[in-house]
């Protein structure tokens, strides 16, 4: 089937839905037909924007043998065969299959993984990145958990990211980090390369995931802050653990039991979420270049090097020389070059 075929296609469903709509039907029939047609509307009024410029474009073409006309026909040609390849692309964009998670907040998880002191510094710096990026797209940043190392690191940081379209440019994220810089520790001043692992997951509403509470284990105990030092004395410490899975999530930065458990619970079904998710698409997510993996130096999604000024995203071979912006959060050129490359892939495997 062709690129016109099927565009053929969508506008003819469309049209069944508008009369099936205006027919005057009522319950879980208007519902599904109202919910199909409301994602295939903003596709519908592309391909139409795209039609009626290329209908322009072939009355211009014809006005070219009118000397009277000539020279005005060329100059709305020239026009239109600017915009129609954009078209074009839209119209193509527009037809990829969406990832249903990306309109969502999502939670952000950071954690040092090998270098010990100056990977737990990096993992603070990186976290106060994605606290910045925040801020400059106008989402909520709230802090769930915050374990700061006894030198002012970070052991673990969590955040919830809420806001519209936050895992679509955040999910990229996921994976490991890799500085190279000297330590403020480091006498003789020789570059060590630590790495920090970050988590991005797609928030989960209670609908999307079943948690059946015979298949957790609720362990209660106090918290502790840097160095060991009782921060109340009081048991509002959670560990959540869900038996089937083995997946342990942790819980101390509220005062209240209550509190820290329904964070942990907010927490376990992002994951949950996104291991479903993962099993849903095994092929898929074999093949993604933004797992954390291991933390392994040797492995990584982007390297920070503060010597040179520079941050490298290896997947898509991008090198940008302005490390002090970057980590006032402006990721957005490594966002927008990962987002154009996912493209790319997904109109490729269709067939565009």
């Amino acid at each position: 089937m062709t690129l016109d075929e099927r565009l053929d296609r969508i506008v003819s469903r469309a049209l069944e839905l508008e009369a099936q709509l205006a027919s005057g039907i009522s319950g879980e029939a208007f519902t599904q037909a109202s919910r199909e047609y409301g994602e295939i509307e903003p596709l519908v009024a592309r391909i139409t924007a795209l039609r009626s410029a290329e209908q322009a474009a072939q009355q211009a073409e014809a006005l070219l043998a009118d000397p009277e006309m000539k020279e005005l026909a060329e100059l709305e040609l020239a026009e239109l065969q600017e915009t129609l390849p954009q078209l074009r692309q839209d119209v193509r964009l527009a037809m990829l299959p969406r990832d249903a998670a990306d309109e969502r907040s999502a939670i952000l998880e950071v954690r040092p993984a090998a270098g010990g002191d100056e990977a737990a510094l990096f993992a603070a710096e990186l976290f106060d990145l994605y606290r910045r990026y925040a801020d400059l797209r106008g989402w909520r940043f709230s802090i769930m958990d915050y374990d700061e190392s006894e030198l002012g690191g970070l052991r673990e940081g969590i955040a919830e990211i809420s806001g519209k379209g936050v895992f679509a440019r955040l999910k990229y994220e996921s994976g490991v980090h890799r500085v190279q810089r000297v330590p403020a520790t480091e006498s003789q001043g020789r570059i060590h390369t630590s790495t920090v692992t970050v988590a991005v997951l797609p928030e989960a509403e209670e609908v999307d995931v079943t948690v059946d509470e015979g298949d957790l284990r609720i362990d209660v105990y106090r918290a502790s802050g840097a160095g060991g030092q009782h921060v109340n004395k009081t048991e509002s410490a959670v560990r959540i653990t869900h038996l089937p899975t083995g997946i342990v999530v942790a819980m101390q930065e509220e005062k209240s039991q209550h509190k820290n458990r329904a964070k942990a619970m907010k927490i376990l079904r992002a994951r949950l979420y996104e291991r479903e998710r993962a099993e849903a698409h095994a092929s898929r997510a074999a093949n993604r270049k933004s797992q954390v993996g291991t933390g392994d130096r040797s492995e990584r999604i982007r390297t920070y090097n503060f010597p040179q000024g520079r941050v490298t995203d290896h997947r898509v071979n991008l090198t940008l020389y302005k490390i002090d912006r970057i980590m006032l959060g402006e990721i957005d050129d490594f966002v927008d070059a990962l987002t154009q490359e996912e493209q790319a892939e997904l109109l490729a495997a269709e067939g565009f």
